[in-house]
């Protein structure tokens, strides 16, 4: 990524997002609306939009790496993804659309995706099931005719709330191996038999629009069979091909919150006075802190760009020992990064008067989603020591 590029972003998320923020953080989405949309606008005018896609899909062209080094500035705003159109689940969505949809599927949900005319979401996650075995869920979808038939129950599909659509997973092939059991489906948000049952309290905040997480409900939904992306029983493999670069999308996203916490932090050290003369960083507690997280920030940036130029340039699969290490490691940091800043703020810090509060509540989760981090752990050693000539345990 060039350095006028980055500066152009930067400049941006300095000067229209970051002054957004205190009343972002304390209306509801949908009354932020009218200013967000003038927001992507102006993005769009500049020339910024979508950096993640092709150029002639309206995008910047940016490599994953570049878009990585694009993603860790614009993660430095709660805002910063959704106003250059490249915020997840969309961000996911809009690639497995690019890299798998038909004609069809491209013209009908993609175009108005990529321009930002719409919103979608992605519902995967079940409540009866662990949500750390993928592979394991109930969701059906039967096959009637030219349409499926779909009933099931998923929670947790981000940005739901306003969704023009939702990308399914859901079970075709119950009797397959469990790697083939699964197929993911367009459905139009509308379609009779789908519900919006809840938005999901997240640690007291229901949120609303994008900056909210769904409860559905299929009751038999009809839609074509058309509407499935890839073959039948593609549904894991499609999932997995989402997950590479979409978790080099958080964590360059996770690496922006820390650098932006990591400001507010060593301010407010550096100002904050404990008593008249004596600044809260002469403490050497907070040194401490403040030399650790710039260390593990570094390292992270780092251990990210390794990868994102791994799965350039040798593929997903070859890389995911890489990918599992990135999600738990930089998932860490970002916690103890966001905890220690707080620390520093005091009292401040548990309010809406830094976007730390904010990150804390939405981003305890890192550790969670897309697989826990003891999986990926438990996955990566593994994987090592089965290179080192330990026998892969019996199923």
């Amino acid at each position: 990524m060039s350095s006028e590029l980055a500066g152009r972003v930067r400049a941006f998320i300095e000067t229209k997002a970051i002054p957004l923020e205190p009343r972002y953080l304390s209306r509801p989405f949908k009354e932020m609306l009218p200013e967000l949309r003038a927001l992507r606008d102006e993005v769009k005018r500049l020339g910024l939009w979508a950096p993640h896609l092709p150029m002639a899909e309206g995008g910047l062209g940016l490599t994953l790496t570049e878009f990585a080094e694009v993603s860790a500035v614009l993660g430095e705003s709660p805002v910063g993804h959704y106003l250059f159109n490249c915020n997840a689940p969309d961000i996911g969505n809009q690639e497995l659309l690019l890299s798998h949809g038909t004609a069809e599927q491209k013209m009908r949900w993609f175009a108005p995706l990529a321009r930002g005319e719409v919103r979608s979401c992605f519902a995967m996650t079940e409540p009866e099931f662990a949500g750390s075995n993928p592979v394991w869920m109930d969701t059906r979808a039967v096959r009637e005719g030219d349409d499926y038939v779909i009933t099931g129950h998923k929670w947790f599909a981000s940005s739901a709330d306003g969704a023009a659509f939702t990308i399914v997973m859901a079970v075709t092939a119950p009797d397959a191996p469990p790697h083939r059991r699964a197929s993911q489906i367009i459905v139009p948000m509308d379609a009779p038999g789908l519900t919006l049952e809840r938005n999901i309290s997240v640690m007291g905040e229901p949120g609303s629009g994008y900056a909210s997480h769904g409860e559905l409900r299929f009751t038999a939904v009809r839609v074509p069979v058309s509407n499935r992306l890839g073959t039948e029983g593609e549904g894991f493999a499609l999932a997995q091909e989402r997950l590479g670069p979409g978790r080099i999308h958080h964590c360059m996203r996770w690496i922006g919150i820390c650098e932006r916490a990591f400001r507010l932090m060593v301010t407010r050290a550096a100002t904050r006075e404990l008593a008249p003369g004596e600044p809260l960083g002469r403490q050497q507690a907070v040194q401490h802190w403040i030399a650790e997280c710039r260390a593990e920030i570094d390292a992270s940036r780092l251990l990210v760009l390794h990868v994102a130029a791994q799965i350039e340039r040798d593929g997903t699969k070859a890389a995911r020992d890489g990918v599992s290490l990135i999600k738990f490691h930089v998932a860490g940091v970002l916690q103890r990064v966001l905890d220690r800043a707080i620390q520093v703020h005091g009292a401040m810090g548990m309010t809406d008067a830094t976007p730390l509060a904010y990150w804390y509540r939405h981003e305890r989760g890192a550790r969670i989603y897309d697989g826990p981090d003891e999986v990926h752990k438990s996955a990566v050693a593994r994987r090592i020591l089965e290179r080192a000539g330990m026998t892969r345990e019996k199923r």
